[in-house]
């Protein structure tokens, strides 16, 4: 038993197989073929749909039924991801050159998902059966066992043109992905043909066939000094910017229309650049919009952006560019499984594998239909040659007992047991000398075969046999004859399916968006005892003063052009503009402080809210429950973060007050179990925000600071504390870090 035991290092065994689980990820699944720029479940789906018969001219056939076979025959990985790759085949906006002819809900550009593979039915496109699957009968590429080798698949297609570069891709392995952008049929095959012509062609010629990329969303590529650079190395990022015109609108209003968007805004980002909008204007980011409106159909894309009779169009078009992802980057990162490694491939480097790859198929492709001509040369050479002594084979069938012993004449002209009608007829027999392969067809050959016309028919096409023998040897022995059928049949592709460009290539100038200084006017802030805030002009305050002060716990005069400041109990400043604070009317109720800011009404409690140009103007007094006491310069808190540190604590402990020093001269602090100490504010060090600060009262066990009072000097000043009322300035005056006094009540 001892001896099975093997042992091994945990690590080296989990590094193992994380390394074959990561190479798995990337051969197998995430990342598409150079040569046929197809990942393994969009092959296998093609692949299946060929097997059942669903071409272009024939009906179409269930999804489900797609999936269901792809899955039991050669994709064993769940019928979503198969479902998922073939409605992505199918979509015009999103691939180049769709290889699936979907009948449906497809879903759509605006991110609408298809319909359950229930409902939805599919076919092979045109393109697919004749550049993609045609020659697999004709053994030119390798076919490898399934997952349970139950059935043989295509290790890859013989696809007749670049598709890694006309459909892009795109996928995320472990430690690596890939994202090529599409291309254009006809440009990508007039590279092709300019690399077969001359294989020392640099990146920046090819450019010239290649001009870009050719999104199916259309729009525009901004950069286009860049793409000699991403086209070199495989790697960089593409500037995207969708199509906008300027239409006039009824009553002398401009109309911006956004009829093209940037590849990347397919799916959801339709709908966020609508949002984007609107939340422009409820922001005052700008004034100019009347109204929204995607007017989207089947015909393409129309978003209606109406703007103010005055409104500068050009400027707002900055705008979008700038603030929404009407302008947005693409990444690329051309990496693709290139003689079985992932590998970052340059456009020349591409060009060049599937070159390559065009070579090696149609070197098996015409040998293995040359040695076919050839057995079709020999059956056709041995049946001409029987037809001229088609009288002495007659003799021989009727004369021999069965086959073997007419097969045995015909080959080696063995004689023994045939009848004859003559010696001469035998002597002739003997000399007969036919290949296994003729005296085969020979044998099997009709009687009709020997009418006058039919005769002639088999001469023409022992012509055309040995005419077929000649081409095919010559395309072997020839690189040059193999190119020009290469590039034969990339003219009949590029003529039947080429289209024009979508997608524009230019340099444009960076988006310069003047933002209109907004005027700056002071406000007041109302933050209601639930979190709520809101702000409104200062008239209006003055009109509701009462009851603004009454049902409303802060009240902050502010600037609108400033930012709001919110202590809490742990420690914590939270800062937000005042102009992400809604402005509006007084009885409107505001928006909560956690949904405009990082503060958390479930797990804080606020102590103070001050605008932040009030606090450049004062010092601030800190207290703590564990007595902790400091000032600090109002000044260290203008910070532009969201959520900053206010003070330091100890563990356990938390900020029972902060107040800013205005006119207040003493300080009163009141424990839980009733203690008081009075000291003069003077006593209180400056710190700076980062420290703890000085003890400011001894407590006694288990006792907490809990409120903190302020004295004026010569004010009085009377609290109220368990229903009995005590005059602050009759408390005794102490110093800071001692006991206090405990008050009797009578």
């Amino acid at each position: 038993m001892e001896d099975r035991i093997l042992k091994t290092e945990y690590s080296d065994v989990m590094e193992q197989s994380y390394i074959d689980y990561a190479m798995s990820v990337i051969i197998a699944r995430a990342l598409p073929d150079v040569r046929d720029g197809l990942k393994p479940v969009q092959r296998r789906t093609l692949y299946d749909m060929y097997e059942l018969g669903i071409r272009y001219d024939r009906p179409y056939r269930k999804s489900a039924r797609i999936v269901g076979d792809t899955m039991g025959k050669y994709h064993p990985h769940g019928d979503s991801s198969i479902y998922e790759a073939l409605v992505v085949m199918s979509q015009e906006f999103k691939k180049g050159l769709p290889l699936v002819d979907g009948h449906g809900n497809f879903g759509s550009i605006e991110g609408d998902g298809a319909a359950a593979m229930r409902y939805t039915e599919a076919r092979l496109q045109k393109i697919t059966q004749e550049a993609y699957l045609a020659d697999l009968d004709k053994d030119v590429v390798d076919f490898v066992p399934n997952f349970d080798e139950t059935e043989r698949e295509p290790s890859v297609l013989p696809v007749k043109v670049p598709n890694i570069l006309i459909n892009g891709a795109e996928g995320i392995a472990v430690g690596m992905a890939t994202s090529i952008p599409p291309h254009n049929l006809g440009e990508v095959i007039d590279a092709v043909k300019a690399y077969m012509l001359n294989e020392n062609i640099t990146t920046r010629e090819l450019l010239k066939y290649v001009k870009g990329p050719d999104f199916p969303t259309g729009g525009i590529v901004c950069n286009k000094d860049e793409l000699l650079s991403i086209y070199e190395t495989g790697s960089g990022k593409l500037k995207l910017r969708g199509k906008v015109d300027v239409e006039k609108g009824k009553g002398g209003k401009q109309l911006v229309v956004i009829s093209e968007i940037p590849y990347t805004m397919i799916g959801a980002g339709i709908s966020k650049f609508l949002m984007d909008v609107a939340a422009l204007a409820e922001s005052k980011k700008t004034t100019d919009v009347v109204d929204i409106s995607n007017q989207s159909s089947k015909e393409g894309i129309r978003i209606v952006i109406e703007l103010k009779k005055d409104a500068d169009a050009d400027n707002f078009i900055n705008m979008l560019y700038k603030k929404t992802r009407l302008e947005d980057t693409f990444g690329v990162n051309m990496l693709a499984v290139s003689e079985g490694r992932p590998e970052t491939m340059g456009l020349k480097q591409m060009l060049a594998s599937c070159v390559k790859f065009q070579f090696e198929v149609n070197t098996r492709k015409y040998t293995n239909l040359l040695a076919k001509e050839r057995e079709r040369r020999e059956v056709q050479e041995g049946l001409i040659k029987a037809c001229n002594v088609i009288d002495l084979i007659i003799e021989i069938l009727r004369g021999s007992k069965d086959r073997t012993m007419a097969k045995a004449c015909l080959v080696d002209g063995v004689t023994d047991g045939i009848r004859f009608k003559s010696k001469g007829s035998k002597i002739m027999a003997e000399q007969l000398h036919f290949t296994e392969r003729q005296a085969n067809a020979i044998l099997e050959m009709r009687l009709y075969k020997l009418i006058g016309l039919e005769i002639e028919a088999l001469m023409k096409e022992h012509d055309e046999t040995l005419s077929n023998i000649y081409r095919y040897e010559d395309i072997l022995d020839r690189r040059d004859s193999m190119a020009q059928v290469i590039i034969n049949e990339l003219d009949a592709i590029k003529k039947e399916f080429g289209r024009k460009r979508r997608t524009v290539i230019t340099n444009a100038e960076e988006a310069v968006y003047e933002e209109k200084k907004q005027e700056e006017m002071q406000l007041i802030c109302l933050v209601d005892r639930f979190g709520y805030a809101r702000c409104i002009d200062l008239p209006t305050y003055e009109r509701n003063k009462e009851t603004a002060d009454a049902e409303n716990k802060y009240v902050v005069l502010c600037k609108n052009t400033g930012r709001l400041c919110v202590f809490t109990n742990t420690g914590i400043l939270h800062t937000m503009k005042i102009s992400d604070i809604p402005f509006g009317k007084f009885r409107d109720k505001g928006v909560p402080l956690d949904n405009i800011s990082q503060y958390d009404s479930g797990t804080e409690r606020i102590v103070l809210i001050s605008s932040q140009s009030e606090l450049n103007l004062y010092r601030l007094v800190f207290v703590t429950a564990q007595a902790m006491c400091k000032v600090v310069d109002g000044g260290e808190f203008d910070v532009s973060k969201r959520t900053v540190a206010s003070t330091k604590l100890s563990e356990g402990d938390e900020v029972i007050s902060v107040s800013a020093i205005k006119e207040q001269t003493g300080i009163v602090l009141r424990t839980a179990q009733g203690y008081f100490l009075r000291f003069d504010l003077s006593e209180i060090p400056e710190k700076k925000k980062a420290a703890i600060g000085v003890r400011g009262m001894k407590l006694g066990k288990d006792d907490a600071v809990e409120e903190v009072y302020y004295m004026q000097s010569q004010v009085p000043g009377s609290i109220t504390y368990k229903e009995h009322e005590i005059e602050l300035n009759k408390l005794r005056l102490g110093k800071r870090d001692t006991k206090g006094v405990k008050v009797r009540l009578s």
